[in-house]
Protein backbone atom coordinates (compact mmCIF):
# COMPACT_ATOMS: atom_id res chain seq x y z
CA UNK A 1 0.00 0.00 0.00
CA UNK A 2 3.10 2.37 1.14
CA UNK A 3 4.12 2.09 -2.64
CA UNK A 4 1.33 2.51 -4.56
CA UNK A 5 0.14 5.38 -2.58
CA UNK A 6 3.33 7.22 -3.36
CA UNK A 7 2.24 6.77 -7.21
CA UNK A 8 -0.68 8.76 -6.29
CA UNK A 9 -1.07 12.28 -8.41
CA UNK A 10 -1.99 13.80 -5.46
CA UNK A 11 1.86 13.11 -3.75
CA UNK A 12 3.24 16.21 -6.08
CA UNK A 13 0.37 18.97 -4.55
CA UNK A 14 0.76 17.51 -1.10
CA UNK A 15 4.12 17.79 -1.35
CA UNK A 16 3.81 21.45 -2.66
CA UNK A 17 1.34 22.70 -0.04
CA UNK A 18 3.81 21.26 2.13
CA UNK A 19 6.76 23.45 0.57
CA UNK A 20 4.36 26.51 1.16
CA UNK A 21 3.57 25.74 4.93
CA UNK A 22 2.90 22.93 7.57
CA UNK A 23 -0.59 22.63 7.46
CA UNK A 24 -2.89 19.49 8.75
CA UNK A 25 -4.44 17.05 6.19
CA UNK A 26 -8.49 18.51 6.05
CA UNK A 27 -6.28 22.19 5.54
CA UNK A 28 -4.86 20.04 2.59
CA UNK A 29 -7.71 18.88 1.76
CA UNK A 30 -9.86 22.16 1.55
CA UNK A 31 -6.86 24.41 0.03
CA UNK A 32 -6.58 21.59 -3.00
CA UNK A 33 -10.05 21.64 -3.47
CA UNK A 34 -9.84 25.59 -3.59
CA UNK A 35 -7.47 24.99 -6.36
CA UNK A 36 -8.82 22.06 -8.23
CA UNK A 37 -12.26 23.55 -9.34
CA UNK A 38 -12.13 21.82 -12.65
CA UNK A 39 -11.19 18.24 -10.26
CA UNK A 40 -7.76 18.42 -11.79
CA UNK A 41 -6.86 15.82 -8.95
CA UNK A 42 -8.24 12.78 -8.02
CA UNK A 43 -9.58 13.81 -4.41
CA UNK A 44 -11.21 12.29 -1.84
CA UNK A 45 -10.08 12.31 2.06
CA UNK A 46 -9.63 8.36 2.04
CA UNK A 47 -6.80 8.75 -0.90
CA UNK A 48 -5.71 11.90 0.73
CA UNK A 49 -4.67 10.19 4.27
CA UNK A 50 -3.49 7.43 2.68
CA UNK A 51 -0.96 9.53 0.52
CA UNK A 52 -0.38 11.65 3.83
CA UNK A 53 0.62 8.38 6.09
CA UNK A 54 2.59 7.20 2.83
CA UNK A 55 4.71 10.20 2.92
CA UNK A 56 5.54 10.05 6.27
CA UNK A 57 6.37 6.51 5.98
CA UNK A 58 8.84 7.58 3.59
CA UNK A 59 10.35 10.27 5.69
CA UNK A 60 9.26 13.21 3.15
CA UNK A 61 6.88 14.90 5.97
CA UNK A 62 6.95 14.56 9.42
CA UNK A 63 5.00 15.40 12.25
CA UNK A 64 5.28 19.57 13.02
CA UNK A 65 2.78 19.96 16.28
CA UNK A 66 -0.74 18.77 17.27
CA UNK A 67 -3.30 21.53 16.87
CA UNK A 68 -6.34 21.45 18.86
CA UNK A 69 -9.29 23.76 18.78
CA UNK A 70 -12.13 23.27 21.68
CA UNK A 71 -14.41 20.89 21.40
CA UNK A 72 -12.26 19.32 18.26
CA UNK A 73 -10.31 16.00 17.64
CA UNK A 74 -6.64 17.04 17.69
CA UNK A 75 -5.19 17.04 14.06
CA UNK A 76 -1.29 16.58 13.42
CA UNK A 77 0.22 19.34 11.65
CA UNK A 78 3.04 17.94 9.07
CA UNK A 79 5.75 19.69 8.11
CA UNK A 80 8.25 19.13 4.72
CA UNK A 81 11.49 17.40 5.92
CA UNK A 82 14.91 18.01 3.31
CA UNK A 83 14.60 14.44 2.05
CA UNK A 84 10.53 15.28 0.91
CA UNK A 85 11.87 18.82 -0.52
CA UNK A 86 14.28 16.65 -2.67
CA UNK A 87 11.65 14.36 -4.05
CA UNK A 88 9.46 17.32 -4.48
CA UNK A 89 12.09 19.15 -6.99
CA UNK A 90 13.12 15.92 -8.79
CA UNK A 91 9.44 14.92 -9.28
CA UNK A 92 8.95 18.33 -10.34
CA UNK A 93 11.66 18.59 -12.81
CA UNK A 94 11.07 15.11 -14.26
CA UNK A 95 7.01 15.50 -14.82
CA UNK A 96 7.84 19.37 -16.43
CA UNK A 97 10.18 18.06 -18.78
CA UNK A 98 8.14 14.60 -19.85
CA UNK A 99 5.81 15.20 -22.72
CA UNK A 100 4.64 12.05 -22.50
CA UNK A 101 1.03 11.94 -23.66
CA UNK A 102 -1.71 12.51 -20.70
CA UNK A 103 -4.91 10.51 -20.36
CA UNK A 104 -7.84 13.07 -21.20
CA UNK A 105 -11.54 11.73 -21.45
CA UNK A 106 -11.85 14.52 -24.35
CA UNK A 107 -9.48 13.14 -26.41
CA UNK A 108 -10.82 9.42 -26.19
CA UNK A 109 -14.29 10.80 -27.18
CA UNK A 110 -13.58 12.96 -29.93
CA UNK A 111 -11.18 9.25 -31.19
CA UNK A 112 -15.09 7.77 -32.19
CA UNK A 113 -16.73 11.96 -33.50
CA UNK A 114 -17.60 10.22 -36.56
CA UNK A 115 -20.03 8.30 -34.25
CA UNK A 116 -22.22 11.61 -33.92
CA UNK A 117 -22.85 12.00 -37.39
CA UNK A 118 -21.97 15.84 -38.93
CA UNK A 119 -24.77 17.25 -37.26
CA UNK A 120 -24.46 15.70 -33.73
CA UNK A 121 -20.72 16.50 -33.88
CA UNK A 122 -21.07 19.91 -34.42
CA UNK A 123 -23.80 20.35 -31.82
CA UNK A 124 -22.03 18.24 -29.26
CA UNK A 125 -18.43 20.68 -30.30
CA UNK A 126 -20.21 23.35 -30.18
CA UNK A 127 -21.91 23.15 -27.04
CA UNK A 128 -18.24 22.70 -25.19
CA UNK A 129 -16.72 25.85 -26.95
CA UNK A 130 -19.39 27.82 -25.69
CA UNK A 131 -18.63 25.78 -22.40
CA UNK A 132 -15.13 26.37 -22.45
CA UNK A 133 -15.65 30.15 -23.41
CA UNK A 134 -17.26 30.66 -20.22
CA UNK A 135 -14.77 28.90 -18.29
CA UNK A 136 -11.91 30.71 -20.24
CA UNK A 137 -14.01 34.35 -19.43
CA UNK A 138 -13.77 33.39 -15.57
CA UNK A 139 -10.40 32.32 -15.67
CA UNK A 140 -9.00 34.47 -16.95
CA UNK A 141 -11.12 37.52 -14.60
CA UNK A 142 -9.81 35.20 -11.41
CA UNK A 143 -6.07 35.66 -12.77
CA UNK A 144 -6.57 39.50 -13.52
CA UNK A 145 -7.66 40.09 -9.84
CA UNK A 146 -5.40 37.79 -8.45
CA UNK A 147 -2.60 39.67 -10.30
CA UNK A 148 -4.05 43.18 -9.21
CA UNK A 149 -4.14 42.13 -5.63
CA UNK A 150 -0.35 41.62 -6.06
CA UNK A 151 0.29 37.56 -6.76
CA UNK A 152 3.73 37.43 -7.89
CA UNK A 153 2.84 36.01 -11.66
CA UNK A 154 5.30 33.01 -10.44
CA UNK A 155 2.98 31.63 -8.17
CA UNK A 156 -0.34 31.71 -10.60
CA UNK A 157 1.80 30.59 -13.86
CA UNK A 158 -0.39 27.39 -13.32
CA UNK A 159 -3.46 29.27 -14.19
CA UNK A 160 -2.21 31.32 -16.93
CA UNK A 161 -0.86 27.74 -18.73
CA UNK A 162 -4.42 26.92 -17.82
CA UNK A 163 -6.00 29.48 -20.18
CA UNK A 164 -3.14 29.15 -22.84
CA UNK A 165 -4.40 25.60 -23.39
CA UNK A 166 -8.12 26.26 -22.93
CA UNK A 167 -8.10 28.80 -25.82
CA UNK A 168 -5.85 26.12 -28.15
CA UNK A 169 -8.61 23.89 -27.66
CA UNK A 170 -11.01 26.71 -28.54
CA UNK A 171 -9.19 27.34 -31.64
CA UNK A 172 -9.14 23.56 -32.53
CA UNK A 173 -12.51 23.11 -31.95
CA UNK A 174 -13.49 26.21 -34.00
CA UNK A 175 -11.56 24.96 -36.78
CA UNK A 176 -12.81 21.01 -36.80
CA UNK A 177 -16.77 22.48 -36.77
CA UNK A 178 -15.50 24.76 -40.12
CA UNK A 179 -13.86 21.56 -41.39
CA UNK A 180 -17.11 19.69 -40.96
CA UNK A 181 -19.70 22.19 -42.13
CA UNK A 182 -17.55 22.70 -45.39
CA UNK A 183 -17.03 19.13 -45.66
CA UNK A 184 -13.29 19.15 -45.44
CA UNK A 185 -13.56 16.63 -43.29
CA UNK A 186 -14.74 13.50 -44.78
CA UNK A 187 -16.90 11.60 -42.88
CA UNK A 188 -16.89 7.51 -42.90
CA UNK A 189 -19.33 6.20 -45.12
CA UNK A 190 -21.30 3.58 -42.43
CA UNK A 191 -22.01 1.12 -45.37
CA UNK A 192 -18.08 0.24 -45.09
CA UNK A 193 -18.65 -2.01 -42.02
CA UNK A 194 -17.38 -1.46 -38.35
CA UNK A 195 -13.58 -1.22 -38.87
CA UNK A 196 -12.47 2.16 -38.07
CA UNK A 197 -10.77 4.04 -41.35
CA UNK A 198 -7.78 5.67 -39.54
CA UNK A 199 -5.74 5.17 -36.89
CA UNK A 200 -4.64 8.01 -34.43
CA UNK A 201 -1.00 8.87 -34.26
CA UNK A 202 0.72 7.13 -31.09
Amino acid sequence: MPGRALDNPLVLPVLGLLLESPMHPYQMEVTLRERSEEGQWPLNRGSLNNVVAALAAAGWIEEHERAQREGRPARTVYALTDAGRTELVSRLDVQIRSAAREFSPFFAAISYLGALGREGAVDALTERAQRLTARIESDQAKLTRALGDGAPALFVVEADYALHAARAELDWIASTIASIRDGSLVWPNRSAGPERPFETVP
